[in-house]
């Protein structure tokens, strides 16, 4: 950059010899031609950037290498330009956050119409200030509760609260959990100070995989977990890839990019049956008044 006119314009200063002040009205012909000529070259140098037009950055390249697949070139224009999301906002132990604008909100404090039951009927769980809460046992249309909607690949956002004073220990206290396809189980559970067998406990991919650290809060605070969802893939009756999970849990990575079995069960080896590319979340009704908020699902897309 050029100096600003302001500092072009300052009156020049002589040297000076040892003692002597500084000149700063030198009057000799030889020393005005000179600051003449400077300011002429700097004023016209100044004047040239300043009307030159503005310098627009490259959209990209199509003379860089390939990238793996042989479609785009490293920094390719043609690529697609990723869609717009406004951001929701984050939730407070008082107050529900908001959903991203292309997510799909199951649970917005208001109604159940997002669910059922595993007949397809209205489900019985109840809305109470804001939340979903499983209802009492023996409750009409109680038990298990399903999403209408049904997804692959996707990211989940969904806040839970244990009942409150809390009531039994290790898996009969504060249980439930959520079901990808409705089989592949994210354990919920009271584990604040509550020990259990590690594969069962708050954010294990149930009799699999432990998380890899308690991140529990105390019963009745609400807790959240962010998970992104990978379906898995079959191919002639067999599975050609596994389903894949991360989860933060009060925004702690607790499972990074872990290889589901398969089906979740108690006491049992998890195992594959091949079924469709998407299905149903579900939340588990284990008799424990666990109360939910704020759901909401991002289903996912390959970027080309």
């Amino acid at each position: 950059m050029f100096p600003a006119p302001s500092s072009l314009l300052a009156p020049s200063r002589a040297f000076r010899g040892p003692g002597l002040p500084i000149n700063t009205t030198d009057s000799r012909p030889s020393m005005k031609i000179k600051h003449h000529s400077t300011l002429c070259f700097l004023a016209t140098a100044f004047l040239s950037v300043a009307s030159a037009p503005a310098y627009a950055a490259a959209l990209g390249y199509t003379d860089t290498p390939m990238l793996p697949g042989g479609k785009w070139h490293v920094h390719d224009p043609n690529r697609s330009q990723p869609t717009v999301v406004k951001p929701g906002t984050p939730s407070t132990q008082k107050k529900s956050g908001k959903a991203p604008s292309d997510a799909v909100v199951l649970f917005d404090g208001t109604n159940l119409s997002k669910w059922r039951t595993g007949k397809g009927n209205a489900s019985g769980w109840t809305v109470e200030d804001g939340t979903m809460v499983v209802p009492p046992k023996n409750t009409e249309n109680g038990g298990d509760i399903w999403t209408r909607d049904e997804f692959g690949d996707c990211q989940v956002h969904i806040e839970w609260a244990a009942p409150t004073p809390p009531k039994g220990d290790s898996q009969e206290r504060g249980n439930s959990g959520l079901f990808f396809f409705g089989i592949y189980e994210l354990q919920i559970l009271d584990s604040y100070e509550n020990k259990t067998y590690p594969d069962g406990q708050a954010a294990s991919i149930y009799g699999q995989q432990p998380p890899l650290a308690n991140a529990s809060r105390k019963p009745g605070d609400w807790q959240v977990y962010d998970i992104a969802f990978t379906a898995p893939r079959f191919k002639d009756g067999k599975v050609e890839q596994p389903a894949y999970i991360t989860v933060f849990h009060n925004g702690i990575l607790v499972q990074n990019h872990v290889a589901i079995l398969g089906t979740s069960g108690h006491k049992t080896l998890a195992s594959y049956k091949p079924h469709g590319a998407q299905g149903p979340l579900k939340l588990q009704d284990h008799n424990d008044p666990v109360r939910f908020r704020n759901i909401w699902v991002r289903p996912l897309k390959t970027i080309e």
